[in-house]
């Protein structure tokens, strides 16, 4: 197999080509480093999140891809993943893995010791998660928990302690998760029905729109409180305006149930998240420093 056969079947198996998963990965984390630093996060700590998010998320999909390699052929959205279509081995996949989690564990190495215990309960919860929908009827919520698990690296990271808002933001990103990767389930629910699969479509059945809803409602109620509670301006609540009206939006593209219209509304969340930056980060631009209070969270 030629270099660049073999750097094309990484490509996709990484899913480099399809950055949103690392999108919705990165926002939290950025949430969280802004947050920590009150809008001014050390640039090589910054640095080292970035990449750790990027190397993750390339190591998870690869994970993934081998958890799924024997259900993948038979669903229709999936069936030509490298793995799925036998272009690469199981072990090739595994190691792939092995050495984009160990780039990313050598990063995170370089920071204090409480953020690298905790990016150990992070490689974890990665490891885990791709195994869940075998168990698991709400998978969903494990993935949260993992997506968000930059934000307590990130004060971690700056302080050498986890503040209670931390974890805060991470139950908030687990009701934002089990919204937008319901509305990727709805995709693949008839394959996952005839696989004997979980996963919260599944679970939540004629009642999936209005489940997406109460989540989305209950991610952005707790953001607010987040708001409220950190002190944060009107550029924060304005990107929770903003987030609102997406959610808005995607309700609009669901309530059919049509795939293209799930999946549509689906990478709709990208937006949902940089909004949320946007007002963070303007926040401390435009706002707090008119206003100091007290130590984010404390």
């Amino acid at each position: 197999m030629k270099l660049t056969e073999r750097l094309d079947i990484y490509e996709k198996l990484t899913r480099l080509d399809k950055p949103v998963g690392i999108l919705l990965l990165l926002w939290p984390t950025l949430w969280g480093l802004w947050m920590s630093s009150v809008g001014s996060p050390n640039s090589s700590i910054a640095f080292i999140f970035v990449m750790g998010v990027v190397l993750m998320r390339s190591a998870g999909c690869v994970m993934n891809d081998y958890a799924d390699r024997n259900f993948d052929a038979h669903v229709e959205r999936t069936r030509d993943r490298p793995l799925a279509a036998k272009r690469i081995s199981p072990r090739e996949a595994l190691l792939l893995a092995a050495v984009l989690a160990g780039l990313a564990f050598a990063l995170v190495w370089q920071l204090n010791a409480l953020t690298v215990r905790l990016s150990v309960a992070a490689l974890a919860l990665a490891v885990i998660y791709p195994f869940l929908k075998r168990v698991f009827w709400l998978p969903q919520a494990w993935l949260g928990i993992a997506f968000g698990f930059g934000v307590p690296m990130a004060f971690a990271a700056h302080h050498n302690v986890v503040v209670p808002i931390a974890w805060t933001i991470v139950l908030a990103n687990v009701f934002w998760a089990i919204a937008y990767d319901t509305q990727y389930a709805m995709v693949d629910r008839d394959d996952d029905i005839k696989l004997g699969l979980k996963s919260s479509a599944i679970l939540f059945g004629r009642h999936d729109v209005l489940a997406i809803m109460v989540c989305y409602c209950l991610f952005i109620a707790m953001m607010i409180y987040v708001g409220y509670w950190a002190r944060m301006g009107v550029c924060y609540f304005s990107g929770l305006v903003m987030a609102c009206m997406l959610v808005a939006l995607e309700y609009n593209l669901i309530r059919t149930r049509q795939r293209e219209r799930c999946f549509k509304a689906f990478l709709c969340n990208n937006w949902i998240g940089a909004a949320i930056f946007a007002g963070i980060a303007a926040d401390f631009v435009y706002f707090l420093p008119l206003f100091p209070g007290p130590p984010i969270g404390r």
